[in-house]
């Protein structure tokens, strides 16, 4: 509900209050106060200290208070002043509403004597609410047919205030047609009726606009509007009128079905139900009414089926317009049709061939068409051709027929099926044109043979491969089809190291494949050179041939080859001479050896597996040069055994090894017979023999052992038992050079610092070993302690025996 116009003085309403404020008490502890409502926040409404029989400031010092019930307060305690003041605005309608009397209550607490005094404070109604229509305006329709003192009910006031302030008096604005009635009901409510006093005339006024004032009594006077809009209701005494009682149209005959051709139009003065028009096709002879729609609402006039210029050029409609009571009036519609082009060519073939042999002269005839349109004139003209860049031509024929034929030979190689367009267009404005379409297919011919993609082959396959694998695939194309496309391939019989290819390799004659019908080995067979023919299945059939060349790839399949040194054939061993004066980097021999694989695998490396004496003697890794990698010392063994190993660089790598035996040495010894040609004569008194040799050994043995005592007893004369050496040995010194074992020119003699003796009369009998002495720093072979060593002594010791050939015995002293 809207206010209107509150009070405007307010600090004028404080001094009023003031002044109206009366105190009294009712009972025991009851305070009653009135105030008007709607004062500002603060405003005085009664001296609650002198109620209370209280100074102000005993009113803080005694707890005086409120005592709220859950409620909002309306009201507050002023402390300063000991007085009782508005907490907020107060509305006496959102309080009570329409109640006569508006009071609130509540309590004051004095806390120090436990006292509550109950106040009651009336709230006073102001005029601060004008009466108010739910609604801005109010619409009443009448007939103007209407008998005048008619009532018609209007919407009621509200004023939220009391008494005076509320609703007093309605008014209605003068006017010549209507007056205002208030009728009176036992509540005091008040309601207004518009009453018609005199009969209304659509035609000379529609709408009558009326104010209704509702007033309240109080001071000043408060009002509220409503606007009433009379509207008069017409009578239907007028029937429609069409804009032309004729009308004409031309549309072209191709117009699509749905388009609107006209839209016809009629008024009724009248208005509502009366002035509602709606257009009716009158009943025709024919199809008139199955061609033509007309919507009975718009008018529009549209087209239900095509039109054609040749079924019909002039149609005549009828049609009605009535109002809603039923009042009609009539017209008609003339349409008339305009010739188009509205038809475009058609091209019907007669007679068509589905394929032609690429080998047919130009001229070839193809198919028979036939063109035509239905329209006339310069629209039934028709132009047909092949769409496109094509070998055919368009020859006419009589009448409308057309021959097409080919323009030149075809080959189906480049081109195996065509798909020709024909289009014919007509002189229309604009014109209209029909395409069709027509397959041809090329017949094929052998006039290709097969050809490979390539003018040569090259192929690769392991050596050791497996038998039956494929190697390799030719694969040749044939442009033609069907069967002069098929292709299959042979192998030219030719013979490779004298057996024939075929037992080599063999091809699959359908799929181009190659298979190996052995396994290759590269160090025989390196390559093979073959001619593969493809054939296609044509009559006459056609071929062409290729090279294939194929060629074995090394494996790692063989260990290297040591050419030097070689093994002994005769019984001796090969021993290698290094001087006992030898510098570093002194080259004592050479490890030759090959590998029969090529490449990687053929590419060798050398390197000292195994040495009596670590660190003494270096092999080059490429060179295989054995060299000393030091100077030779008093203490170094008089014979040395190396096993070098020669590895490839294979996946996976093979390897071969060589043992060497290096004596080191300054001379010759002259009883030294030739170490690798000893031979044991077979002779029944082997075994006196052999104990013979047993006992000349233990004597030897015996004197060694006494002449070591010695050397290590007398430290600081090791070089007279040097000397001493050497004298024993001096009887060696005329021993011939055909004594010693000779290895690609080079002489050696094997001594060793170590004693080791071995006695044999048959390397395969029998064998005396002394181990060695054991020295940390020295490497001894296991091949050195298994092999047999032949033990020589003195001529004179032979001779003494009676037999030169009894017995041969190597003898290397320290």
């Amino acid at each position: 509900m809207t206010k209107y116009l509150r009070f405007k003085h307010r600090r004028g309403l404080t001094l009023l209050c003031v002044l109206l404020g009366t105190l009294c008490k009712t009972g025991s502890g009851q305070i009653h106060y009135s105030v008007q409502e709607e004062l500002d926040k603060g405003s005085f409404v009664g001296n609650i200290s002198k109620n209370l029989e209280l100074e102000p400031w005993e009113l803080a010092e005694r707890g005086v208070r409120i005592v709220s019930r859950g409620r909002t307060q309306l009201f507050a305690l002023n402390l300063q002043s000991g007085s009782l003041v508005t907490a907020g605005r107060i509305d006496r309608e959102e309080l009570c509403a329409q109640s006569a009397l508006c009071l609130v209550k509540f309590n004051i607490l004095v806390e120090d004597k436990l006292k509550i005094f109950e106040v009651e404070i009336e709230i006073k109604d102001i005029n601060d609410n004008a009466p108010d229509f739910l609604t801005e305006e109010l619409l009443i329709k009448i007939g103007e047919l209407t008998a005048p003192g008619t009532r018609f009910p209007l919407k009621t006031a509200f004023d939220p205030d009391v008494g005076t302030n509320s609703l007093q008096n309605y008014h209605l604005s003068p006017n010549d047609y209507f007056s205002l009635a208030v009728k009176h009901v036992s509540d005091g409510a008040k309601y207004p009726e518009l009453v018609l006093e005199r009969a209304l005339d659509r035609e000379q006024k529609k709408v009558h606009q009326l104010v209704l004032i509702a007033s309240d009594g109080g001071n000043p006077v408060h009002s509220g509007n409503l606007c009433i809009q009379v509207i008069v209701l017409d009578a239907n005494d007028n029937p429609p009128v069409f804009t032309q009682t004729e009308y004409q149209v031309s549309v072209p005959e191709n117009l699509p079905v749905g388009t609107t051709l006209l839209t016809v139009n009629a008024t009724d003065p009248d208005e509502g139900f009366n002035a509602q028009v709606s257009y009716i096709l009158d009943k025709m002879p024919g199809n008139v009414a199955q061609m033509f729609d007309l919507n009975s609402v718009t008018g529009d006039i549209s087209i239900l089926k095509s039109l054609d210029y040749e079924d019909a050029t002039f149609y005549e409609i009828k049609i009605e317009a009535q109002d809603g009571p039923g009042l009609l009036s009539r017209a008609k519609i003339l349409v008339t049709v305009l010739d188009v082009n509205d038809n475009a060519p058609e091209i019907i073939i007669t007679s068509l061939t589905g394929s032609v042999p690429e080998e047919a002269t130009a001229g070839r005839e193809i198919a028979l068409i036939n063109v035509h349109d239905r329209d006339s004139g310069q629209n039934g003209q028709v132009t047909v051709f092949v769409l496109g860049n094509m070998p055919f031509n368009l020859e006419k024929s009589i009448d409308q027929y057309y021959r097409l034929m080919t323009a030149r030979s075809l080959d189906r190689e480049q081109v195996s099926e065509y798909n020709i367009t024909l289009r014919a267009i007509d002189g229309g404005n604009p014109p209209l044109s029909t395409s069709t379409h027509i397959t041809l297919h090329v017949a094929d011919i052998n006039d290709n043979p097969p050809a490979f993609s390539q003018s040569s082959y090259s192929a690769y396959i392991p050596e050791n491969n497996p038998r039956g694998a494929s190697i390799f695939c030719v694969t040749a194309q044939d442009p033609d089809s069907i069967h002069n496309a098929h292709i299959t391939y042979a192998l030219t019989e030719d013979t490779i190291q004298g057996a024939p290819l075929s037992t080599y390799v063999s091809i699959n004659s359908d799929t181009g494949v190659l298979y190996a019908l052995r396994s290759f080995d590269y160090e025989q067979v390196r390559d093979l050179q073959l001619l593969v023919t493809a054939s296609d299945s044509g009559n006459p059939p056609l071929s062409s041939n290729v090279s294939l060349s194929i060629f074995v790839l090394d494996q790692n399949d063989n260990a290297p080859e040591i050419l030097y040194p070689a093994l002994p054939t005769d019984g001796s061993t090969g021993v290698e001479l290094a001087p006992r004066s030898a510098e570093p980097g002194y080259l004592v021999t050479k490890v030759v050896a090959v590998d029969r694989d090529s490449g990687q695998n053929a590419w060798l490396s050398y390197r000292l597996l195994k040495a009596s004496e670590p660190g003494l003697f270096a092999v080059g890794l490429h060179t295989g040069e054995v060299r000393t990698a030091r100077a030779l010392l008093d203490r170094d063994a008089l014979k040395q055994s190396l096993v070098v190993a020669v590895q490839d660089h294979g996946q996976p790598p093979l390897s071969a090894t060589v043992t060497l035996t290096v004596a080191v040495a300054d001379s010759i010894p002259a009883v030294l017979a030739d170490l690798g040609s000893i031979r044991t004569p077979a002779d029944p008194d082997d075994s006196d023999l052999t104990l013979y040799l047993v006992v000349a050994v233990a004597a030897v043995s015996c004197v060694f052992l006494a002449v070591v005592i010695v050397l290590l007893a007398l430290r600081l004369r090791r070089w007279h038992a040097s000397r001493l050496l050497q004298a024993s040995g001096g009887g060696l010194v005329g021993v011939p050079a055909s004594h010693f074992v000779g290895v690609d020119g080079v002489r050696a003699f094997l001594q060793t610092y170590s004693h080791e003796v071995s006695l044999t009369a048959d390397s395969r009998k029998s064998h005396v070993i002394f181990p060695q002495p054991n020295y940390a720093d020295t490497l001894i072979s296991q091949e050195s302690c298994e092999k047999s060593e032949s033990f020589l002594v003195s001529q004179d010791l032979l001779q003494t025996k009676g037999d030169p050939n009894l017995l041969q015995v190597s003898l290397f002293l320290s």
